[in-house]
């Protein structure tokens, strides 16, 4: 599977400033720019600039940003599953993985996220694709919103319907373990049946244990 990477942009204008959310961004660029130093939900700023690098290096890997002038503040990344948990076990190359996404306070709550997620569905090759997010309540910045595992868990549904992603049942144990973890998954309109049937496999590997 070819793994086209149509690049898209559009200008947002926020109560703090003015944005420009763009991508899939090459791998040059994104080096090229600076890191804001608050965006430090997976690990300290620097290291996560590295990792997004190396990610946007990958041939399925696809980084869209938020930036101010020449400053990263948000992104979104998009990969194949982590090879140790079960959304890889099928080699699907159509299904990839909304793995991370952040914006830093100062751009939150201003549909940042959405815009971000808007300009990845941009893209029509996204249609070839099995888009899914598995979302953990001990990633969420409960501290820093002040919101609780409901409250974050709604506005973070809200945030993904808005690119069609929707709930999904699974019997995955990680996130079974906390009824507010969750499977989103957003099925592009070419994925044929036997993809899909593939993908439900994967979402009910325990079936036979019932």
């Amino acid at each position: 599977m070819k793994h086209k990477k149509t690049y898209n942009s559009l200008e947002m204008n926020t109560i703090n400033g003015e944005l420009i959310i763009e991508g899939p961004i090459p791998t040059a660029e994104l080096a090229s720019l600076d890191f804001h130093e608050n965006l430090t939900a997976f690990r300290p700023a620097h290291q996560q600039h590295k990792a997004l690098i190396e990610i946007a290096d990958l041939p399925e890997g696809r980084i869209i940003i938020a930036r101010e002038n020449n400053v990263v503040v948000g992104y979104v990344t998009y990969v194949y599953p982590d090879p140790l948990e079960r959304w890889s076990q099928g080699n699907m190359l159509n299904l990839i993985e909304l793995g991370a996404i952040e914006v830093i306070p100062k751009f939150r709550s201003g549909g940042v996220g959405k815009s971000l997620l808007k300009v990845s569905m941009m893209d029509d090759a996204m249609e070839d694709y099995i888009i899914i997010t598995t979302e953990y309540y001990w990633h969420w910045d409960l501290k820093g919103t002040g919101l609780d595992v409901w409250g974050y868990r709604k506005i973070m549904e809200k945030m993904m319907n808005s690119a069609g992603l929707e709930w999904y049942a699974t019997d995955d144990p990680e996130i079974s373990s906390h009824p507010a973890n969750c499977l989103m998954v957003r099925i592009g309109k070419r994925v044929g049946p036997v993809s899909i049937e593939q993908f439900d496999n994967l979402r009910f590997m325990n079936r036979w244990l019932y």
